[in-house]
Formats: structure tokens, sequence, C-alpha cells
């Protein structure tokens, strides 16, 4: 399997850098040089996608785990993910994944042919796109999905929905179901806490509510102090409720103390009873 998977998604800028399209970071590199994400890399006068091919690890789970409640409820999900994230969540619960700079932990060789017969060896009715944001390896997640369909199995991305137009409405046209992570509900938060804006995460969600028919559902983790008031919660769900309609699930989930953020208290249970 190459490391030297070609990437989409960029263009060569007049002062030679070439800037990746994928996502609002539009990072712009020289030679050798990796985006944000730090899976995307210049290769002479390329972008490639070094983690092609390569997972972290594997797992089936019931699909109720991913969180997706109304998505063949009781069946099992092949899921997986590789290294890497192209946002910077302070308190990110997988960061050992998402934020891994160590492409030796990405031991597992994994063809897309391999993935979609693992899952139907396992019964499983879909796979998982997940543990980091499948979005940095969309062109990789693309392949694994038409693996996927030729064998009838589902596809399901778990994301935080940050991406730019062309590569969203390419990345969603190959999956059937996701779960996207709504992190807060101001852009103040996701600029200080996470490294990005809230807007192209929002223009996401009306994407896939009004221009595909990919089943979703929305994650907020609540987090103490930080995204977790009356105020900010209300607002949410006003702008689910007139943006994407009544019929769209919401999770809330406790956050933990982690990555850069141990001194935070846990989510009590009061909060997300409340």
């Amino acid at each position: 399997m190459t490391e030297q998977y070609p990437g989409r998604w960029w263009h060569l800028l007049e002062d030679g850098r070439i800037q990746c399209d994928l996502c609002p970071r539009d990072c712009k590199l020289h030679e050798g040089q990796r985006g944000a994400c730090f899976v995307r890399m210049r290769d002479g006068d390329q972008m490639v996608l070094t983690t092609y091919g390569r997972s972290s690890g594997f797992c089936i789970d019931p699909i109720e785990k991913k969180p997706l409640n109304h998505f063949y409820p009781g069946s099992s999900v092949l899921s997986f993910g590789t290294a890497g994230c192209n946002l910077a969540c302070k308190f990110c619960q997988n960061w050992d994944i998402s934020k891994s700079r160590d492409m030796d932990r990405l031991m597992d060789q994994a063809s897309p042919g391999a993935i979609a017969n693992a899952a139907l060896a396992h019964n499983c009715k879909s796979v998982a796109f997940t543990y980091n944001d499948p979005i940095i390896f969309t062109e990789y997640a693309m392949d694994v999905a038409d693996a996927c369909h030729a064998h009838g199995i589902q596809t399901v991305a778990v994301t935080a929905g940050y991406v730019h137009d062309q590569p969203r409405r390419d990345f969603f046209a190959k999956m059937d179901a996701a779960n996207v992570d709504l992190k807060a509900f101001t852009d103040d938060f996701y600029f200080k806490l996470t490294g990005s804006h809230l807007q192209p995460v929002l223009d996401t969600l009306v994407y896939l509510k009004h221009e595909t028919n990919v089943w979703f559902e929305i994650t907020t983790l609540l987090i103490p102090g930080h995204n977790d008031s009356d105020a900010e919660i209300s607002a949410m769900c006003r702008w689910i409720m007139q943006s994407l309609g009544s019929d769209v699930p919401l999770h809330f989930s406790a956050f933990h103390p982690d990555h850069k953020m141990p001194d935070t208290p846990a989510t009590p249970p009061a909060t997300l009873v409340r």
C-alpha cells in the first residue's frame, strides 16, 4: 500500500506554495510540509494523503455507540480510523489518535476491499469512519465506501463537519449516515477551544438536511462552564428547529477531563438530565 496516495482538492499558488482546499483551514504548504491535520502533505507539485490504507485500529460496535439511534438500530458496525485531525480541540477525548505524530502507530494495513470483506465476515450492517475525523482522509473513506456499497454494506461518518463545499459534496455523496459533532453554539468557543469556526459546521448540517438523503444525528459534548448554559443550549435547539426541523436527533454527552483540559470537572449527570 503506497504512503504517497494522490490527494484531491488543492491548487498551486502564485508564490509557489500549494493550498489545500479540503477544509476552511486553507493550509498553504512548501515542499515536504504537512497541513494542520498532519496527514495531508506536499510532495513535489502535488498533495498526498500519507495515511491511505493504514488504520489505527478496528472495533465492532453496536450502531448506537456512534451514536446513531435511528439507523438500523440493533445492528453491528465495523469502526475504524486513521490518525490526525483538522481541529485542535483542547478537550479531545481521542487525542492519542487525533493528535498522533507517530505514523508507526498505524500498523494495520487495510485496503478498501479488505475492510468491506471484514464487515461482511462479521455480519456488520455498516462501516463507520470514526476515532479521528474522516474528513481528513476523505479519499480513503470514499474508496472504502465504494467497496462497501458493492457488498450492500452501509457507510457512516462520525465527523465535526469542518469541510469546504466541494469536498463536502463529494464526501457525503458516498455516505449513508453521519453523526456530526456540534461542539458548541458560539464562534468564541470554536475559535478558542477547537482552533476553528462555527459557521462551516452549520453549513454542513444545513447541506445534509436540505441537499442529501444522508441520515444524520447531532452530538454535543457538554463541558461545564464552557457550553452548557441554558442560554446557549436553548439558542442551539432553536436554530436546529428552524434550520433543520424537529426530526433530527440531538445527543448530549458527558465530558471527562482529558488532553489540555485536565482541570475542568466532568459533566455531572444532572446537566445531561436538565
